[in-house]
């Protein structure tokens, strides 16, 4: 997970999912999609993803065929008693042998058995170091206190977590979300790789925990729950570096990276007129991302078709290039922008999504980068996924393209973008 980085992160975000990076009130999924592409045009190269969700791993997974969610480096779930590493979600056994002290779920389960008002949650949500119920609101301060008292008598180091106003965690002492947070940066400091920077994110009590890590900075989103803006209110409303954002979910972490000055703050989503838009440093990954974006805004119809733009799209192609489908099928390029040009709003009116993930560049020669990523369509709830892979190289007159994934290669007016083939 860390050998990609050359160095140390120059910035690693912790958020929470469930109304922090995700707004389920939010059914086209701007605010993520706006993250999305914010973090894949500036920030995957060098930085650190991690979520640190309540979802066990179960219904954490469910979630990410439900959202158009990034893969994350690092994954904490299950209130930080699991962490996981990289795609493949690599277990790290040795934080689950901290959480065995002092620990005894069968004890645990037969104290809980004793208050009915404690509803026990699905059995996905039952982990080897949490054990989860409802609790309905007007109960809760009673019982967490009966509950900790016989679980203290039974000399068991817990703690107990209730958040959102209905769900109940009880979990080992050393465990909890900000333990987990503690635990990855004491390794990252013994591999010389603390991130420069770090901002956790979060929306109800049970991210209260991420936001005491000394030296972070933090953004309790504008939907935050009253119990945690409480928190903040008794534990840290003299913290300057932590802020109560005026925008929802992923749209209050953009808004946060701004304050804090942790870096590019400016979606590519935002950006309406490419060809007026410049960045200071060349970036590959900038480059892919507004290259897509481009071509989900041509087939909404949401940019003009003008014969000066399909001109300047065609005169940049490379006259003798080939398009290589992922299935080996190959086409000239010229068929390609001819089938591009008929493609033009065929999504009109249509929830049609267009986003990169897991954005990889390679440096391969004084003007050439070797770009790979997954790409996703999405039209409604029907969306698939394909690698690509782009070759970009810079020349005085423009930059080439090579892409492989089965959609258009497309230019953006004035870009001087040219697709050489596809592989």
């Amino acid at each position: 997970m860390m050998d990609r980085l050359s160095g140390p992160p120059r910035l690693m975000i912790v958020s929470d999912l469930d109304f922090t990076m995700v707004d389920h009130e939010d059914p086209e999924n701007l605010s993520l999609l706006r993250f999305n592409s914010l973090w894949e045009a500036y920030y995957r190269q060098f930085s650190l993803l991690v979520y640190s969700t309540g979802r066990s791993p179960t219904i954490y997974k469910q979630l990410r065929k439900e959202k158009p969610l990034l893969t994350p480096d690092i994954t904490i779930m299950s209130v930080g008693t699991e962490i996981a590493y990289g795609e493949s979600m690599v277990p790290d056994s040795d934080w689950e042998q901290c959480l065995n002290l002092n620990w005894d779920k069968d004890i645990v389960t037969q104290e809980t058995a004793k208050f009915p008002q404690l509803i026990p949650q699905s059995d996905t949500e039952q982990r080897p170091h949490k054990v989860s119920f409802f609790l309905e609101k007007p109960n809760s301060s009673e019982v967490i206190k009966a509950l900790s008292e016989c679980l203290e008598k039974r000399k068991l180091d817990v703690k107990i977590i209730y958040s959102n106003g209905t769900a109940l965690d009880v979990l080992p002492k050393g465990a909890g979300k900000g333990q987990a947070l503690a635990y990855l940066l004491r390794k990252f400091k013994a591999n010389g790789r603390i991130p420069l920077n770090s901002l956790v994110c979060g929306d109800s009590g049970n991210d209260a925990e991420l936001f005491t890590i000394p030296e972070v900075y933090g953004v309790m989103v504008s939907n935050a729950q009253e119990e945690l803006l409480q928190w903040h209110a008794e534990n840290a409303k003299n913290n300057p570096n932590i802020i109560h954002s005026s925008e929802r979910c992923a749209s209050g972490i953009i808004q946060a990276i701004g304050k804090f000055s942790l870096g590019p703050n400016v979606s590519p989503r935002d950006i309406k007129d490419f060809g007026k838009c410049r960045v200071n440093v060349f970036s590959p990954g900038y480059e892919v991302v507004n290259f897509y974006l481009f071509y989900e805004r041509w087939r909404r119809a949401e940019v003009e078709k003008s014969d000066q733009i399909f001109q300047n799209l065609k005169s940049s192609f490379y006259p003798l290039g080939t398009f290589v489908h992922p299935c080996g099928t190959e086409q000239p390029m010229k068929k390609c922008t001819d089938m591009m040009e008929r493609l033009y709003g065929d999504k009109q009116g249509k929830q049609y999504q267009i986003w990169l993930d897991r954005v990889s560049t390679s440096q391969i020669g004084s003007d050439s980068w070797l770009v790979k990523f997954d790409k996703w369509e999405s039209t409604g709830e029907e969306r698939y996924c394909c690698l690509t892979t782009v070759l970009l190289t810079t020349k005085e007159d423009g930059r080439i393209i090579k892409t492989g994934d089965g959609s258009l290669a497309q230019v953006l007016e004035e870009k001087g973008y040219t697709a050489i083939s596809a592989a």
